[in-house]
């Protein structure tokens, strides 16, 4: 980990856009992250219960998306100026051990019950999904055709696997919800059973674990694919037109595909990936027509800087949130109120309805580290995994 006051400014190995769609989406990581009262949040703001999606679900492969055109973006810059290829392998190995390992501190923080600890989580599968293509990337880096075959191979097969192979006890293709016990019987969940017992999410599975990690590999790729068009030689408004189009197909190809495996975020389905990774594709080309084309800068500010600071701001954001709920307040009975039930009893939920106030709290959040982000900037502190 690196901290830089070297100003991040818009030059070819950089977008501005895409600095403020990952700002964006942080922004949004901690809007649906921290409600003030998970018994009172607008359906959007949550996650679709199994199958199906809502907003709030296009968030992570939004971010998956954005890791591999920037990807492609650093990577493309960092050739350029000498460096090698094992170089690059073992910074792409030394980042994501350090993203996982920021994953595992958050999962175990403060008593870090080594038994029973979650392995996988938001940062592990970011950590491990840009190791495996930042590898693909490498190892092809000449030729873009191997990537989509390898995006093609990861999907199809994520499907075989998922509808074709047989569960002890369940058959195959069981893709229905978990069972009044919590018990699923897809493959997905069935390996992580055997691979992280007593250290998943839930008791039976995990929705960032080991197989479904693979579908996610491949939304990554197809960032890299976007952030290949976007370095591509052609006019500003072909790239547009291009990447607005490819994100709409794969909306369309993704929805009719879902028809037979199902979108859903928990799973990471093949149908998924696609469909998520089109929305992606449209609001970076709107993002990259409005800034890089257009320049209108001057309302994404603060987009640009949660988007310059992207995992210290989202891992800070986490660590408060996780201090507010698991410390309590001295003096507050036989069952210890926690900070953030303090904080939210006195001066939120006086406000108004319950599901405004758990919003307010919400947007509260984001705006301290909307701010912590801004100083960060400011001084020119950029600090980089």
């Amino acid at each position: 980990m690196t901290v830089t006051t070297e100003l991040p400014v818009p030059t070819p190995s950089r977008l501005l856009s895409l600095d403020i769609f990952r700002g964006a989406t942080i922004a949004a990581m901690i809007l649906v992250n921290d409600p003030g009262d998970w018994g009172h949040v607008y359906s959007p703001l949550l996650h679709a219960e199994w199958h199906g999606w809502t907003p709030t679900d296009l968030i992570f492969p939004f971010f998956l998306f954005i890791v591999g055109v920037s990807l492609a973006f650093s990577f493309a810059s960092r050739i350029a100026r000498g460096d090698s290829p094992r170089a690059l392998y073992l910074h792409s190995l030394q980042r994501a051990a350090i993203i996982f390992g920021l994953g595992l501190f958050l999962n175990g923080f403060p008593y870090f019950p080594l038994s029973r600890i979650r392995i996988f989580g938001v940062l592990q599968r970011i950590g491990l999904v840009y190791l495996l293509a930042a590898f693909i990337y490498l190892i092809f880096r000449r030729h873009l055709r191997p990537v989509i075959i390898a995006i093609a191979v990861l999907l199809l097969g994520y499907w075989a696997l998922m509808t074709l192979v047989p569960v002890p006890g369940f058959g195959s293709g069981n893709l229905a919800p978990p069972d009044a016990s919590g018990m699923v019987g897809n493959l997905a969940a069935y390996v992580d059973r055997l691979a992280l017992s007593g250290h998943m999410w839930r008791k039976f599975w995990d929705p960032e674990g080991l197989l479904s990690t693979l579908p996610a590999v491949a939304t990554t790729l197809l960032g890299i694919l976007a952030g290949h068009w976007l370095r591509s030689h052609q006019p500003q408004d072909i790239k547009f037109h291009g990447l607005a189009a490819a994100g709409v197909a794969a909306i369309v190809i993704g929805g009719i595909w879902g028809r037979w495996f199902p979108i859903n975020k928990s799973l990471w389905t093949s149908s998924y990936t696609v469909f998520t990774a089109g929305f992606a594709c449209v609001v970076l080309a709107i993002c990259y027509w409005l800034v890089d084309i257009k320049g209108w800068r001057r309302w994404a500010a603060p987009f640009i800087w949660l988007g310059t600071n992207p995992l210290a701001i989202f891992f800070a954001s986490t660590f408060v949130a996780k201090c507010l709920i698991i410390f309590h307040v001295p003096g507050t009975g036989p069952k210890p109120l926690s900070w953030q039930g303090y904080f939210y009893q006195h001066f939120f939920a006086p406000l108004g309805q319950p599901i405004h106030t758990s919003l307010a709290w919400a947007l509260c959040f984001v705006t301290v580290f909307t701010a912590l982000a801004f100083v960060l900037y400011k001084k020119h502190i950029f600090i980089k995994v």
